[in-house]
């Protein structure tokens, strides 16, 4: 089965990088699957996302990732996040308290995307919104 090579970056560090055999990203233009002989495109992440890998050994990362853009070439897929956290470093119950305070439907552009990063870490979790 082919491969893809995949890289995510976050403007902090380098998240990871390896083979793949699928990338699940939700765009601003919606949910976007990228497996191997995906035509090239630029995406523009949705804040709030989140990104699965699907490891070539079947291991699946999941990602809660807050803007940034995804690339796909012939080399493969580049994932460059603003913010970007795997699961397992994710504080559940910091990201609920997060949720809690913040309003989704806010006018305060401050608060909605402080709404958006807590439902991506929440949903990156495994946690229900």
């Amino acid at each position: 089965m082919a491969n893809l090579h995949v890289e995510l970056v976050s403007v902090e560090r380098m998240i990871w990088a390896g083979e793949a055999t699928l990338v699940l990203a939700r765009t601003t233009e919606g949910e976007l699957g990228v497996m191997p002989g995906h035509i090239p495109l630029l995406g523009q992440l949705a804040d709030g996302g989140v990104v699965r890998i699907d490891e070539e050994g079947g291991e699946q990362l999941m990602v809660a990732v807050h803007g940034g853009f995804l690339s796909v070439t012939e080399k493969g897929v580049s994932i460059l996040a603003e913010l970007a956290e795997f699961a397992d470093e994710i504080d559940v119950e910091r990201a609920r308290r997060a949720l809690d305070n913040s309003d989704l439907a806010s006018e305060d552009p401050e608060e909605r995307q402080a709404a958006l990063r807590a439902t991506s870490r929440l949903r990156a979790a495994g946690q229900s919104v």
